[in-house]
Parts: structure tokens; C-alpha cells; sequence
């Protein structure tokens, strides 16, 4: 099969390019005839000569290759509504293809190209877009024109993290090579690779998946297929590490080679490599690089948008990341400094505690049924010392029987409960048990600032904010758990600014948009332990014995032998 396409594509690649390369053909309802309706297989090399002819002329043009190879306006498929790619997809591709004619130039202009440059250079593309622009389809229709329209070809996909890789971009990448109507008969799809059939080509035809690891970069070395295409994709690639770009690069520097690397993502740093990638970066000469705003897209949700604009302000950085596509203006916007967590957590910090140091007890009340109820305890500046307290699955009357038991146990000075959604429901019951607990709304005024916690200047939107401003002030000197899930949470808070300019945190809702795995659950009860005021005293909760409660000392006693003989 493979002499047969390299034969073919030979022949076409001496012919004068075509702007429109052929889609496959079609009867007079749009649909596909003779051996197209019933898939390839008609020759001993498992491929029809319509396919392969058909490979072969769209070999450098991607954009022809996804209108010939998917069902558009097809009844009874996902693309039923659609009769091609996106526009910006479409121009993407169409870059593409634009680079590659270069390659195939006639004798006269490849003369006058030499004299400007030895060898043809690597495509680089960067494409930094906003939310809900399809930038995985993109990927997805890509990775299979460059696959199988070119024999022997050899990639590699990798994205921010391992769990965006296989359940976005690799899940993604599926999806496209179920509704191609070939790809089934001559490729197999699996779990980490995409191969030929060919049992002879299984090293040499392949596009591998790869998560990346900042201590192992070897995995991308040795990325070299001389003389054929090799394509590199990076998948929301500003959290990819510098060190992974710097690997990669040693496998564009083959000569004869069609090299394509394509970078994808949501800007949400203004540093780093694929900030670089794009105006007056240090790399963008290097680069084809565009920005793809949201609202442009006809896929999007406009009315979600809107909303966003309301929040947070259609110049904020949060805008500018999730929707115009546009670099930040203030860095990363992370909330908690992961120095300051990291010393928090360490087995060597050491912290003053007393007796008269007030324990607070925060309650976080679970919403859904894959998050955890937590009570979180907290006495002065050790976070640490009494663990938390971690419940799945019960209900509301439950919970608070917990919270009833951990007064009961630790006596504390103050209880705050997140008081939004159900956590409504825990209050009046706590309440009911004679519980004396203070009620928070994340989303109330900002009553806390500057009263005791170390925020003297600093204006927050919304108690929540302000509640996360109390705990930052306070990690320098506080000693917390070292609980993997409680620092990456942690680490994934934003923020951004209003037209007041104050402080206003990510939503907990666009947060796990983000990254569905997140666990803001343990995060939430911290915070709610800085909802309110808590004085010194010498009954101070915690692990400890205490008075018995509404104990009343009397030297009267009616029942003394005294009294009884009298």
C-alpha cells in the first residue's frame, strides 16, 4: 500500500498545485457512489485507486482532505447542521497548505528560493484562541489528514496535563476517526497511539500520545523522521514547560524533512514559550501565530459570554484569556504564592499556639454527589495539628449531627457553615441543636477586611474573596496539612479585578469548567475559618479536656447530710 501512494502522490506532486483539491465523488443527493459508498477494499493493496488517488491530491491540502473525509450535512450525524469547518479552522488549514506549496514549487522557483535560504523551514503555527472555538475538532482533523495522506508519517500529541489529553484531545481525536469514513478499514485507533494497520508499519506510520513530565523530557527526544512529515501538537500549551519546547526543537532541525508544528491553547500566561510564540515575543519570527476571539465563532455560547462580561469586565484578564483570547496584562493571575503554600506544608514549620488561642471550625457542605462534605478546624495559626474531617454521600441532617459531635469533641469558639445552596439546611439544624454558628454567603458584602485579619488596603468584591484574602495574608506564618489535593486547589485559583478595582476570585463553577477533576471542597472549609472575629479566652477549644457544659458552681448543695439531717 505504501509504494502504491508514494507512486501516486509523486505523480501529483509534479503537477501544478491546485488551489481546491477533489473531494471524492458524489451522486446527485450529495452522496458518495460506487466504491465510496461502501468503503475502500477493492485491490490487493486493501485500497481502492479512487482512495488513493484521492489521498494523493489532497496530501497538502488539509482543508480539502476534511471536506472530502467527514459527513457534512449528512442526516443523522453530529455534522448534520454544518457543511465544512469553522472559518478560522478553515484558515488554519488553509495556512497550511499555503506553507507546503512552498515545497512544491517548480525548478525555476526553487532556484530563486534557494537563493534566499538552504532549506525549507519547519511550518510553526500558534493559535491562541478563547473558550468554545473547537479547538480540539481542529486538532482532531488535522492529525488525521497529516496521518494518512502521507506514508510512513510519525507525531506526537501532548497538552497541558494527562487528563486533558485523554479526556478531551485524545477522547476527541476518537470521535473524528469514527465518523472518517476510511480511517476504520486501514488504521487502528488505540488508547495511546494512532498506527496503520500494516503490521510492517506499526513503528514507522504512528502518531503517539505523550503526557509530558518536566523531570523526564527525554520522551520527546529522538522525534526525527528524515525524509517524511513528522507532526508535533501541543494542546493548551501555555502550561506546557519551556524544557518539553526546547526537546522538540532538536527534531526540527531534519533537512528533507516536512516537518508541521502546531500550538494551541488559551493564553493564560504572559510568559513562557507560547507567549513567545506570538508579537514581540522572543520567538515569533519563528512563528505563525493568530488569536481567535469567541464571540467570533458561530459555534459559542454568545449569552454565557455576555454574562462574563458583566462579572468580571470586558477588559479584565479573565475576559481577555477565556474570550477575546488575548494575553493577560498582570502575569498568571494565581491567587496563593506556591512558595508560600509549599512553606505552609512543610514537616518543619513550627507555629505558637496556646491555650487562649480561639479554634474555628469550617463547614463546607457538599452540592453534588462526587464532592465531600469537609469540616475543617483551625486554632490560631495551626491548620495542621487537628485533622480534618472528610464525609461523602450524607445528607444535610447528617452532617450536622457531625458538626453537633465535633463541638461535642473540640469545643470550639466559632463555627461558620457555608450557608449558600443546602448548606441552608445544615444551619437551622445545627441551630436546633442549640448550636450557636455563624451563617456564611460567599457571595455577601465584604465585612471582614482589615477588622482582624492582616488585609489593612486590600478590597475584595465578595466575602469570598475576602475570606481567600484572609487566609493568603495569613499562609507566611500559618502551618498547614500537606494534603496534595488542598495545594493544587490552591494553585488553581485566579483572579482578576472589577471597574472598582477589587480583588474578585474565579468562579467556583468556571474554575471546575476548567478542569473538572479539581477539588475545591477541603480549599472552601480553610477559608470559612476566617468568616468572622474570634477573641482570646481562657476556654479556648481543641484537643483538650473540657467543662462540662452549662456546669454552674454552687456551694450551696441541697442534698449534703447537713441539709438532709436538718
Amino acid at each position: 500500500m505504501l509504494e502504491r501512494i508514494e507512486s501516486v502522490s509523486r505523480a501529483h506532486s509534479d503537477q501544478p498545485f491546485a488551489s481546491a483539491s477533489p473531494r471524492p465523488p458524489e451522486d446527485e443527493d450529495g452522496g458518495r457512489t460506487g466504491l465510496w459508498a461502501n468503503g475502500p477494499g477493492n485491490n490487493s493493496d486493501g485500497m481502492s485507486d479512487e482512495l488513493l488517488e484521492w489521498l494523493a491530491s489532497v496530501a497538502d491540502d488539509p482543508y480539502a482532505f476534511a471536506l472530502g473525509a467527514f459527513p457534512w450535512g449528512q442526516e443523522g450525524t453530529v455534522l448534520a447542521k454544518f457543511d465544512g469547518p469553522l472559518d478560522w479552522q478553515r484558515d488554519v488549514m488553509e495556512g497550511i497548505r499555503i506553507a507546503l506549496q512552498e515545497g512544491t514549487m517548480t525548478p525555476e522557483q526553487a532556484i530563486g528560493y534557494a537563493q534566499a535560504i538552504e532549506e525549507p523551514q519547519p511550518i510553526q503555527m500558534a493559535t491562541a484562541t478563547g473558550h468554545g472555538v473547537g479547538k480540539s475538532a481542529l486538532v482532531s482533523m488535522v492529525t488525521l489528514w497529516a496521518f494518512t495522506t502521507f506514508p510512513d508519517c510519525r507525531g506526537v500529541i501532548t497538552a497541558n496535563t494527562e487528563t486533558q489529553l485523554k479526556t478531551k484531545t485524545w477522547a476527541e481525536l476518537g470521535r473524528w476517526f469514527n465518523l472518517c469514513w476510511f480511517t476504520r478499514d486501514h488504521f487502528t485507533l488505540n488508547a495511546t497511539s494512532l498506527v496503520s494497520k500494516d503490521p510492517s508499519r506499526e513503528r514507522t506510520w504512528r502518531i503517539d500520545m505523550i503526557a509530558w513530565s518536566e523531570t523526564n523530557p527525554e520522551a520527546f527526544a529522538g522525534m526525527h523522521n528524515r525524509g517524511k512529515r513528522l507532526l508535533i501538537i501541543f494542546d493548551e500549551a501555555s502550561a506546557i514547560a519551556d524544557i518539553i519546547w526546547e526537546t522538540i526543537e532538536g527534531a526540527t532541525t531534519d533537512s528533507d524533512t516536512q516537518i508541521i508544528w502546531l500550538v494551541f491553547g488559551n493564553p493564560t500566561r504572559n510568559s513562557g514559550r507560547f507567549r513567545d510564540c506570538f508579537l514581540e515575543g522572543h520567538h515569533a519570527s519563528m512563528w505563525k501565530s493568530r488569536q481567535i476571539d469567541s464571540r467570533t465563532v458561530a459555534i459559542t455560547n454568545k449569552s454565557r459570554f455576555e454574562r462574563w462580561e458583566k462579572i468580571y469586565g470586558e477588559d479584565s484578564d479573565w475576559f481577555r484569556i477565556r474570550v477575546k483570547g488575548m494575553f493577560p496584562r498582570h502575569g498568571e493571575m494565581e491567587f496563593f504564592s506556591a512558595s508560600d503554600i509549599d512553606a505552609a506544608m512543610a514537616p518543619d514549620r513550627e507555629v505558637f499556639v496556646d491555650a487562649f488561642t480561639p479554634l474555628a471550625i469550617g463547614v463546607d457542605v457538599a452540592r453534588f454527589g462526587r464532592n465531600n462534605s469537609v469540616i475543617f478546624p483551625r486554632k490560631g495559626r495551626d491548620a495542621r495539628t487537628l485533622e480534618r474531617k472528610l464525609y461523602s454521600g450524607i445528607s444535610t441532617t447528617e452532617l450536622a449531627n457531625r458538626v453537633f459531635d465535633t463541638f461535642t469533641q473540640w469545643r470550639p469558639d466559632g463555627i461558620f457553615i457555608d450557608g449558600g445552596g443546602v448548606g441552608g439546611g445544615v444551619v437551622d439544624q445545627c441551630r436546633e441543636k442549640r448550636l450557636f454558628v455563624w451563617e456564611v454567603q460567599f457571595g455577601g458584602k465584604d465585612d471582614i477586611t482589615g477588622i482582624y485579619t492582616n488585609t489593612t488596603g486590600e478590597k475584595y468584591a465578595n466575602k469570598r474573596a475576602a475570606m481567600y484574602g484572609a487566609l493568603r495574608a495569613w499562609l507566611s506564618t500559618g502551618m498547614l496539612p500537606a494534603i496534595p489535593e488542598l495545594r493544587t486547589a490552591m494553585l488553581a485559583i485566579k483572579y482578576t479585578f472589577t471597574k472598582k478595582d477589587e480583588i474578585q476570585l474565579i468562579s467556583k463553577e468556571d474554575l471546575l469548567d476548567e478542569n473538572p477533576d479539581l477539588d475545591l471542597d477541603t480549599l472552601d472549609a480553610l477559608c470559612l475559618t476566617f468568616g468572622g472575629p474570634l477573641h482570646r479566652n481562657a476556654f479556648a477549644g481543641g484537643d483538650h479536656p473540657h467543662p462540662k457544659a452549662n456546669a454552674a458552681e454552687c456551694e450551696y448543695d441541697p442534698y449534703s447530710e447537713e441539709r438532709m439531717n436538718a
